[in-house]
């Protein structure tokens, strides 16, 4: 299992606007080979913003990688960046590897 994950720091008062923003967005994610699921996780405020976090699963560090560089994810990002004003600088990508499963489907 390969998990990458993006965390976003949002300003305050900008928390439905980027909501709507993923939850807007045409996913090709369930046609992605290799791929295992999506979630949009909804953080704490912390010092003048709000975190959130991205986490895509993936069979393997194979899988994620044909898929960033697929016309999918190329579609999946088009027009990122016309929502930067919502946020403190951009995301920060964190990849992990499992070292261990516990559980169904895992």
């Amino acid at each position: 299992m390969y998990l990458t994950m993006n965390r976003f720091k949002v300003k305050p008062g900008c928390e439905e606007e980027f909501e709507q923003v993923w939850k807007g967005r045409e996913s090709q994610l369930p046609e992605v080979p290799g791929f295992v699921a999506f979630h949009l996780m909804k953080g704490p405020e912390r010092e003048g913003y709000r975190l959130y976090a991205s986490h895509t699963m993936w069979e393997s560090e194979r899988a994620f990688a044909d898929w960033t560089k697929s016309e999918a994810f190329r579609k999946a990002h088009a027009g990122a960046g016309g929502t930067r004003d919502i946020y403190f600088g951009p995301p920060e990508l964190e990849i992990f590897e499992s070292v261990q499963a516990i559980g169904e489907g895992l």
